[in-house]
């Protein structure tokens, strides 16, 4: 279920006040952020946040295509190293 247009979309507010610093002074720097449920706004476009997946922060440089998901989107929490091997038994073969 989505979030209700009422509302406005969920960032979390010490990121987009860091957003914000950054976007008046003309600054680029890395922003770490927890906040993976923060969706990405407009203003955060040229920015790179680096986004926590669990064990450690992965920096992700926001464009404008990216506007309207969620920063955890971006930031994988597993790594499919691919399905095990099967066992070599003397099983009948279909």
């Amino acid at each position: 279920m989505t979030r209700s247009l009422k509302k406005n979309p969920f960032v979390a507010n010490h990121l987009l006040r860091k957003i914000d610093k950054l976007n008046t002074k003309a600054e680029k720097e890395i922003i770490i952020t927890w906040s993976r449920a923060s969706t990405i706004i407009p203003t955060m476009v040229g920015h790179t946040i680096a986004i926590y997946n669990g064990r450690e922060h992965l920096p992700i440089y926001i464009t404008d295509r990216m506007v309207g998901h969620k920063l955890g989107e971006f930031a994988p929490t597993i790594n499919f190293r691919g399905h095990a091997k099967a066992k070599n038994d003397n099983r009948s073969r279909r």
